[in-house]
C-alpha cells in the first residue's frame, strides 16, 4: 500500500516538476522587470489594482444575488460588489492616480493601525509581566512608517514595488530550488 502511494507521488512530481520551474522563472523575471523598469511596473501595478477590483466586485455581485434566497443580508454582498466595481471603473478612468493613491493609503493605514494595536498589545504584555520591549519597538516603528507613508507617497510606492520585486525574486528562486530538488529526488 505505502509503495503504491509513493509511486503515485513520484509519478505526479515526475510529470509536474517543470511547472515549478516555469513558475520560478516567471517569478524571477517579474522581479527583475520591476527593478529594471520601475515606471512600467508601477503602471502595470495600477492596472492590476483596477482590474482586480472589477473582477472581484463582479464576482461579489453575482454571489450576493445567488445568496438572496438563503441569506437575509445578501444585499451587503451586492453593495460591496457594486462599490468594488465602481472603484475599478473609476481607477481605469483616473488611471493611474486613483489605484496608486489607494495602494499608498492602504499601506499607510495598515502600518498605522497595526502599529497602534501593537502598542496596545505591548502595554498589556507589560501589565501581565510578559516581555514587551520588542513588541513596543516594532509597533512604534510601524506607526512611524505609517506616518512616513502618508507624508512621502512616492517613497511608499517605491517601497511597495521593491517589496513586490524582492518577494518575486526570492520566491522564484525557492521554486527553482524546489523543482530541481524534487527532480533529483525522483532519480534516486
Amino acid at each position: 500500500m505505502a509503495a503504491t502511494v509513493l509511486d503515485d507521488v513520484r509519478r505526479v512530481y515526475r510529470g509536474a516538476w517543470w511547472a515549478l520551474v516555469l513558475r520560478g522563472l516567471l517569478s524571477v523575471a517579474v522581479g527583475i522587470f520591476v527593478f529594471v523598469r520601475p515606471l512600467d511596473s508601477i503602471a502595470a501595478f495600477a492596472l492590476v489594482i483596477a482590474w482586480w477590483a472589477l473582477f472581484s466586485g463582479t464576482v461579489e455581485i453575482v454571489h450576493g444575488i445567488e445568496m438572496r434566497a438563503v441569506m437575509s443580508h445578501w444585499w451587503v454582498m451586492l453593495l460591496g460588489g457594486l462599490v468594488s466595481v465602481a472603484f475599478g471603473i473609476a481607477s481605469l478612468v483616473y488611471y493611474p492616480v486613483l489605484s496608486l493613491t489607494f495602494a499608498v493609503v492602504w499601506v499607510a493605514w495598515w502600518l498605522l493601525i497595526t502599529g497602534v494595536l501593537g502598542i496596545y498589545v505591548g502595554m498589556r504584555q507589560r501589565q501581565l509581566g510578559l516581555p514587551w520591549g520588542w513588541t513596543i519597538a516594532f509597533a512604534v516603528l510601524g506607526v512611524a512608517a505609517g506616518l512616513f507613508a502618508v507624508l512621502a507617497p512616492p517613497v511608499t510606492l517605491a517601497a511597495i514595488m521593491g517589496l513586490i520585486a524582492g518577494f518575486a525574486i526570492i520566491s522564484g528562486l525557492a521554486l527553482l530550488v524546489a523543482a530541481f530538488t524534487i527532480r533529483s529526488a525522483l532519480h534516486v
